[in-house]
């Protein structure tokens, strides 16, 4: 009798065990950056510690629509990377928990800038300018002259030779219009994406599709963030980096825990970990050249440094607002995508 007892209490603290350790080692992620620094980034959380990671991987606009379509049963615990804007207008509708990491004074400014404007609910990881990645060859074989300002792209010869990704979808094509409305006002920015429609041959889902089209010479040029172009070039394709004349916007890429995330700790263990200088100076092996938003981090040489580029002073807080994204977009729908190729 008295083993029966002890074997049922074993048994029970064995299930007890097993079910604790399975509600402690998961976490749900939405990983919104290229897949190549998704799977590294998974992998070397999950060799770091006992957690299983379930991860998704979806543009920076699928993100914040899931996350919002989920509100009331969120499904998902954390959102790492993708453009800041959609991550500002998912904390500034409560879709995200405030949080403040043990991590924040190793940071860079406009990462902590990033957090503070939320108020805590995002925090910044990366950051780089938008711009262009061209093929060379395509454009030498077809006499084309060197697009060196926005202006440049709207030349009749670059008919049907330029992607971009949709706003809607795309965090870094709504990082492109909020730049273009700020650098030449709403009105005239439109007047410009109307011209620049006669040269778009596709608007893809996804920010960085358009450079790797025009790497493999399926297309002439992607608008796409600089970094995106420079791995690309590192990758061994014969692509060209372009830093706008007339200047340009950039990208915070950010990260934002879910509210009422079923795995909240696991959740601030990822968001700490990957604030770590050692974890975002590993960015590069997979190929991500973006800045770093720790301090100490080590910037991949090939990163495009801010010094060296014209940056507007992106208005991160108007644009990344609930209300003001959502009226671009939808005048976007109107007189670009209503009428796109």
């Amino acid at each position: 009798m008295r083993l029966k007892l002890l074997s049922t209490l074993l048994f029970a603290g064995a299930s007890l065990a097993a079910g604790s350790a399975m509600a402690a080692g998961e976490l749900n992620l939405i990983c919104a950056a290229d897949v190549v620094i998704c799977e590294q980034m998974k992998g070397d959380f999950e060799k770091a510690h006992d957690i299983k990671v379930n991860m998704v991987r979806m543009s920076s606009g699928e993100a914040y629509a899931k996350i919002r379509a989920e509100a009331r049963n969120p499904k998902t615990d954390l959102w790492w990377a993708g453009t800041g804007d959609p991550h500002l207008q998912a904390a500034s509708e409560g879709l995200s928990a405030e949080y403040k990491s043990p991590m924040l004074d190793q940071l860079q400014d406009w990462a902590r800038k990033q957090a503070e404007s939320s108020g805590f609910r995002t925090v910044g990881v990366y950051a780089g300018a938008l711009g262009w990645g061209y093929n060379t060859e395509i454009f030498k074989r077809k006499g084309y002259k060197e697009p060196t300002c926005w202006a440049d792209l709207l030349a009749p010869e670059l008919k049907g030779e330029i992607q971009i990704a949709n706003p809607n979808s795309s965090g870094t094509a709504y990082t492109a219009l909020a730049s273009l409305v700020q650098i030449m006002g709403e009105d005239k920015a439109f007047e410009y994406l109307k011209s620049l429609n006669a040269n778009i041959s596709q608007y893809t889902k996804s920010g960085s599709a358009p450079v790797k089209a025009a790497a493999r010479g399926e297309t002439g040029l992607g608008i796409v963030f600089m970094h995106d172009a420079v791995a690309q070039t590192a990758e061994g394709f014969p692509v060209k980096t372009i830093a706008p004349c007339e200047g340009t916007g950039y990208e915070i890429g950010s990260m934002s825990i879910v509210k009422g995330a079923r795995n909240m700790a696991n959740a601030k263990t990822w968001y700490d970990w990957s604030l770590e200088p050692d974890v975002q100076s590993r960015m590069k092996d997979a190929k991500s050249f973006q800045l770093p938003s720790n301090k100490s981090a080590e910037i991949p040489k090939e990163a495009p440094r801010f010094e060296d580029i014209k940056l507007i002073d992106y208005d991160f807080k108007t644009y990344g607002d609930s209300d003001r994204r959502k009226a671009l977009l939808e005048r976007w729908d109107r007189e670009i995508g209503a009428v796109a190729n």
